[in-house]
């Protein structure tokens, strides 16, 4: 029979992939760790990791253990928000993790009445490039690009949105307005950094037109915007960023409408608890109010 606890640690190590990290996550030494892990594989008279590279991947018989882990883990997870009672408490943490345009023109409006609504929550948001995963604990909840095709989730569309292709009057004025779709390729393009790209949902030039690529690039839907504002170039926004800019003129606005949604997406355990219930609300509200809301799925 093995200790319960190192599966937590060999939990912690398959999330993250490498020792370090997991050690600081868990606040232990990596020595530790490592003697925790050989403990279990030999325990269970199965090799669990394998390295490559500067990383641990799962064997065969991890990846079976960690389907059985986290279903003790969820398990765990319900039975102590029962005894605690913490299903209806509107306190502790709630880490979210967003792409920045949601984060910053949707989101960042909402938060001081939340607060000031439920100050006992402590909100987290998480504008880091690509989503962390609530399937792997890595948050609480996120709101993503596309809908999760794995993992053990509860997911809902929270919205759809448009975006159109954009220039500042002081670009046209400058250089002229492309005379059609074909004619992009003559002008300064803004868009993502190609490798990047933490979801091909992020890919849009090419669905103006195919074979279009950006010499003015960066990260930052953000920094892109101001790019655009300042006269560099021509670039795709979503329209609820350019809503209030009025010095934005909208191009080929027949031709080009890219359509995306925004999903919700919680661990199954966590939906049950009043905190994740309350930024759930906040996250539809907002939602509704600017870009029309979504149909709830499960």
């Amino acid at each position: 029979m093995f200790d319960w606890d190192d599966l937590r640690i060999f939990l912690t190590v398959a999330r993250l992939k490498k020792v370090a990290p997991a050690a600081r996550a868990l606040g232990i030494d990596a020595t530790t760790i490592s003697r925790r892990l050989g403990r279990l594989s030999q325990a269970l008279d199965a090799q669990l990791f394998e390295q490559t590279g500067a990383e641990r991947a799962l064997t065969e018989h991890g990846a079976a253990l960690l389907r059985h882990a986290e279903s003790i883990e969820s398990a765990a997870m319900s039975a102590i928000v029962d005894v605690k009672g913490e299903r209806h408490s509107l306190n502790g943490q709630v880490r979210l993790s967003v792409a920045e345009g949601f984060g910053r023109w949707i989101l960042a409006p909402a938060i001081p009445e939340f607060h000031a609504r439920h100050p006992g929550i402590r909100l987290d948001v998480i504008t880091a490039s690509g989503f962390l995963n609530p399937s792997k604990r890595e948050a609480d909840m996120a709101v993503m690009l596309a809908r999760p095709q794995r993992g053990h989730l509860a997911v809902r569309k929270l919205a759809d949105y448009k975006l159109h292709l954009y220039a500042s009057p002081g670009y046209l004025a400058a250089r002229g307005a492309p005379a059609s779709r074909e004619r992009l390729h003559e002008h300064v393009l803004i868009g993502y950094v190609p490798e990047f790209l933490y979801s091909p949902e992020l890919d849009y030039l090419d669905e103006v037109y195919a074979g279009l690529e950006a010499s003015l690039r960066s990260s930052s839907i953000g920094m892109q915007r101001q790019l655009i504002l300042d006269g560099a170039g021509i670039g795709v926004l979503p329209d609820f960023i350019v809503a209030d800019d009025e010095k934005l003129v909208r191009l080929f606005p027949e031709e080009v409408e890219i359509a995306r949604s925004f999903w919700l997406v919680t661990h199954p355990e966590m939906t049950k608890l009043a905190r994740i219930l309350a930024v759930s609300d906040m996250l539809r509200e907002r939602s509704e109010e600017l870009l029309g809301g979504g149909a709830s799925i499960s």
